[in-house]
């Protein structure tokens, strides 16, 4: 029985790295499966999915006007596909979280989520939050903050690394951008 699964943390706890090994564990059993990115992520390359310690696959792309229930059906009735992988899920909207759940309910396909779940202002972006309501299974992938604790929360910082207290819930990057702390680390850096 097909399963929308959300994979969720804060940043750099291998999201992307368990997204590309699931990929290739499908391949290797001979099967198809089709990943999916959001285009405003271009860090790494346009329609690629990378993670921080080499590993990358070509991906198909959805803006937010992009249906994915038609997608996902052209393709797999051009080739059957065995499971969809969604990269920076957090970008999906409502309505494309729902497509998501019409695939596993009427294709029968795998839908495996990857992303953030909260912004650097602790507020859920609206794929998340779907993600959270509507998923059959709910996973959370650790990391740690300086401290050693979980890392549940993302810092914004400037260029000098301090950090943003204000701001558009996205704006695209990386290691030189965010910082993952822990909740009382988080309180701490934003004056809370």
């Amino acid at each position: 029985m097909a399963q929308m699964y959300f994979y969720y943390s804060a940043m750099n706890a291998g999201k992307s790295t368990t997204l590309l090994q699931s990929s290739f564990n499908y391949q290797e059993r001979g099967m198809n499966p089709v990943i999916f990115t959001a285009a405003l992520d271009d860090r790494y390359g346009v329609g690629k999915v990378s993670s921080r310690i080499g590993l990358q696959a070509e991906a198909q792309l959805f803006k937010v006007d992009t249906n994915l229930l038609d997608e996902i059906s052209a393709l797999h009735q051009a080739n059957p596909i065995h499971c969809v992988l969604i990269d920076e899920c957090q970008f999906l909207s409502k309505t494309q979280v729902y497509q998501l759940t019409e695939v596993v309910d009427k294709l029968h396909i795998p839908v495996l989520c990857y992303g953030l779940r909260t912004d650097f202002l602790g507020e859920l972006f609206e794929g998340s939050r779907y993600l959270l309501s509507w998923a059959d299974k709910l996973v959370e992938l650790k990391t740690i903050c300086h401290c050693g604790r979980k890392a549940n929360m993302v810092i914004r910082t400037d260029e000098h690394g301090n950090a943003i207290r204000e701001g558009d819930q996205v704006d695209i990057g990386g290691n030189d951008r965010y910082v993952s702390v822990c909740r009382e680390h988080y309180k701490e850096a934003m004056g809370k």
